[in-house]
Formats: structure tokens, C-alpha cells, sequence
């Protein structure tokens, strides 16, 4: 396999839960009128439900791919993902649709978490970053698109044909896998999976103050934008009345906030991993307590629109400033057990701030104060996270 298929496979792998997840975001007005139609703001809970299913299997893809191999686990976790696509794509009623959603979740884990024990298998130090930055710059294309994508799905086919797009994708990334890649861990080099040092890690974690303050701001950010996305496509429908050109707008958004990760990446060794996330938070405090106030003023809509936008654009970008910072802070401590301690930073923080968001999408009224109030809310907390951080690091050399 050269180089470029090889980068293109572990990028359509990463592409995995960002497409199960932005596709569907066009489809939620269809699929609650369909089967929640007392109450449509409960079709946000199949994105939700999805991110919660995949953090649960984040916990064990990892250290599962470490004792049986890499492509088992994948092709295991992409079988289970095709299965539950094609539950989906039947499904009757909302509760089951909710349990497909989990379900595929729970499988989509495979090839997200291990994309990238295969890279660390088969590259090292400064060839290993070059290799995973091109793939993220590919991976952050597909959030441009995959609204629209969704959204000529259901043109032509309806909401359900959006599972069985799911399905083929999956299929694809194995039999593309299966025939071109060999296996890449040997035999001699898998460890037993060991429930009990998962346990070990995770109690070692939380008693390391500056993991925990991590693992817990990691979170808020994460719920943060969870919650946007959960409420985002009724924003633009109801809100705004701008229904057919939100893939547009998503798309728009996605490729301007896809920049982040660069920027982070030239500032941070000057500024810092801990004060680049706590200024990323305050700046972010600023403009969404200007957004909570201003939506609520009569302005014109063309103004509030134009806002909106560019608060959307400003979380992102602020997701793409904090996320690796916050993950690489909770590692530098835990080098002894790098990756058990992926896999239960990646659980912990997916699961918590799925948990965080689905109680907050469901209390949309039709005005932008749940979304503001709430994403607010879990900035502030962060952010005093973070200061609690930084006295928290500076009394550790006395102790």
C-alpha cells in the first residue's frame, strides 16, 4: 500500500463518526415528523444517542485491538455498525431507531479508535505527526460536506436511504482494508485484554489532579459542542427560516473553524497548552454572553443571522483550540500507560458530555436561549476549571 492510499484509508476511518453524524443533521426535521411528531425535538437524541454508543466503545476497541489484532476488531466493529445501519434504516418507532443509533455507535468505535493504533504500529516521532496531519486536513473536509450529502440523500431517496449510505461506507473502508492492508500488529507483540488494569488506569487518573481538571474541562468543551450540534439544524429551520441552505452555511462554517488546529499548532509551543485553552475560554465567554444578549433585542434578523454564524464559527474554532491541548495535558502525566489512558480520557469525556448535551437539545423553544444559556454555562465552568488548574500546578512542585 503506498503512502497516499494508505493516508486516504486512515482518513476515511477517522471519517467515520464525523459522517454519522453530520449527515444525519438535515434528516431531523423528517425523522421526528416521522415518528416523534408529538414531540420533533427528540430526534436530536439520534445524534446524541450515537456519540454515547461510541464513547461506551471507546472504553474497549482499543485494548480489544491490542489482544486480538487490529483488523478483526475493525472489521467486528464495522459488521456491528452495517447491522445496526440496517436496523435503523427499518425501524418503526423513535426507541428503536435510538437503540440502532447506540448500537452503530458502539461499532463506529472500531475503526475511529484503532485508525489510529495502526498509524502509531506503522510510523513513529516526527513521520507519525506529518502522516496524521495530512489525514486530519482530509478529515476536516468531511464536515463540509456531509450535510450536503445528507441532504441529496434525502432528495432523491428519503431520510432512510441516509442509513443505507452509512452502511456502503462501512463496507467500503473494509473490503478496501481486507484486501490492501496486512495486518499490522504481530502476534508476538498483542497483550490480553484485562478488565481489571482498565479499572487500575482509570482510579490512577482521577487521582492525578491535573488529569482529572483535564479529563473534566475536556468534557464541557466536548458537551459544548455536542449541544450545538444537537440544536443547530432547528436553528437555522425554525429561527431563521433558512432550512435549505444549512448544509451550505455547515459546510461554510466547518472549512472556516477547520483552521484552528494550525493555528494551535504554530502558537502553542510559545503560549502554552494550559493558557492557550483558558484564553480560547475567555474569549469564548465574551462572545456568547454578547450572543445570550443580543438575540434577545430586536435587531434585524439579517444581523442576528450573521451572528449566529459567527458564533457557530467561533465554538468550533474554540473546540479546535482546546480538544488536543486539553487530551495531550491529561496524557503528559500518564506515559507509562498512554494507551489504556486514550481509550478512557476518549470514554469518560464522550459518554459525560453526551449525557451533558441530549437533556439540554430537548428544551428548544424556538429561540436561541437554551443554546446560549447552556453552552455558556459549561464555558464559565470550564474555564474556572482551568484556573483552578493553574493553582493547582503551581502548588504541586512544594507538595
Amino acid at each position: 500500500m503506498s503512502r497516499v492510499e494508505f493516508i486516504s484509508l486512515i482518513a476515511m476511518m477517522f471519517a467515520t463518526i464525523a459522517f454519522s453524524i453530520d449527515a444525519m443533521l438535515p434528516a431531523l426535521p423528517e425523522i421526528g415528523a416521522a415518528l416523534s411528531a408529538d414531540d420533533i425535538n427528540r430526534a436530536q437524541l439520534i445524534l446524541t444517542a450515537f456519540v454515547f454508543g461510541m464513547g461506551v466503545g471507546t472504553f474497549f476497541t482499543g485494548p480489544l485491538s491490542d489482544a486480538f489484532g487490529r483488523k478483526p476488531v475493525i472489521i467486528a466493529g464495522a459488521s456491528l455498525y452495517v447491522v445496526s445501519a440496517a436496523v435503523a434504516w427499518a425501524s418503526s418507532s423513535l426507541e428503536l431507531l435510538l437503540f440502532a443509533r447506540v448500537t452503530m455507535g458502539l461499532g463506529a468505535a472500531g475503526p475511529r479508535v484503532v485508525a489510529l493504533a495502526i498509524v502509531r504500529d506503522l510510523y513513529s516521532g516526527r513521520e507519525m505527526a506529518k502522516l496524521m496531519s495530512i489525514a486530519m486536513m482530509i478529515f476536516t473536509l468531511v464536515p463540509a460536506i456531509a450535510p450536503m450529502l445528507g441532504t441529496v440523500i434525502i432528495a432523491f431517496a428519503g431520510w432512510r436511504a441516509i442509513f443505507i449510505a452509512f452502511a456502503l461506507f462501512a463496507i467500503t473502508i473494509v473490503i478496501w482494508m481486507g484486501i490492501r492492508l496486512p495486518e499490522p500488529l504481530a502476534r508476538e507483540d498483542r497483550r490480553p485484554f484485562q478488565l481489571h488494569l482498565m479499572i487500575g488506569a482509570i482510579r490512577e487518573m482521577f487521582a492525578h489532579p491535573t488529569v482529572r481538571i483535564s479529563i473534566f474541562v475536556q468534557t464541557l468543551c466536548m458537551a459544548a459542542l455536542f449541544t450545538m450540534l444537537t440544536m443547530v439544524q432547528p436553528v437555522y429551520d425554525v429561527i431563521f427560516g433558512r432550512a435549505d441552505s444549512f448544509p451550505f452555511w455547515f459546510g461554510f462554517v466547518a472549512l472556516m473553524s477547520g483552521s484552528a488546529s494550525l493555528i494551535n499548532a504554530a502558537v502553542v509551543v510559545k503560549v502554552g497548552m494550559r493558557r492557550m485553552v483558558t484564553w480560547s475560554l475567555a474569549s469564548q465567554i465574551l462572545f456568547s454572553t454578547a450572543v445570550l444578549f443580543l438575540s434577545n433585542t430586536s435587531l434585524p434578523d439579517t444581523f442576528q443571522f450573521g451572528l449566529f454564524v459567527a458564533w457557530q464559527t467561533s465554538l468550533f474554532f474554540m473546540v479546535g483550540l482546546t480538544l488536543g491541548n486539553l487530551n495531550a495535558m491529561a496524557m503528559e502525566p500518564m506515559g507509562h500507560i498512554a494507551g489504556m489512558a486514550a481509550s478512557v480520557i476518549g470514554a469518560i469525556s464522550t459518554v459525560l458530555a453526551a449525557a451533558i448535551a441530549a437533556p439540554i437539545g430537548l428544551f428548544f423553544d424556538g429561540s436561541l436561549l437554551p443554546l446560549t444559556s447552556g453552552i455558556l454555562t459549561m464555558i464559565i465552568a470550564a474555564y474556572l476549571l482551568m484556573l483552578h488548574m493553574g493553582r493547582v500546578e503551581t502548588r504541586l512542585p512544594a507538595e
